[in-house]
């Protein structure tokens, strides 16, 4: 079993910062490709960030350049950081890995307002 946690989320003014961290744990868990998504109401979940065990980045386009995705091997933990936010970020985050199945956090509400 693979368990995934994540914190962090918040209110937060247009402009300002979170840093959402996602904590794995489990007997069968390797720290492998970790990857945030978003989902905001009424919208698909999407995939904000990824990064591998080597720790190569990617982003989806709209939060590139705000929006940093990092990861402490020691800890099993990986973090995103969230800068600029805008009212558009508002969504449930939830943290994902790939062990053969999809394992997925309980997600971490992040509201941004105006």
């Amino acid at each position: 079993q693979v368990q995934l946690v994540e914190s962090g989320g918040g209110l937060v003014q247009a402009g300002g910062s979170l840093r959402l961290s996602c904590a794995a744990s489990g007997s069968a868990f390797r720290f492998p490709t970790m990857r945030w998504y978003r989902q905001a109401p009424g919208k698909q979940r999407e995939l904000v960030a990824g990064i591998s065990s080597g720790g190569a980045a990617n982003y989806v386009d709209s939060v590139k350049g705000r929006f940093t995705i990092s990861r402490d091997n020691a800890r099993n933990t990986v973090y995103l950081q969230m800068n600029g936010l805008k009212l558009e970020d508002t969504a449930i985050y939830y943290c994902n890995a790939v062990l053969g199945i999809n394992y997925w956090g309980q997600g971490t509400q992040v509201t941004v307002s105006s």
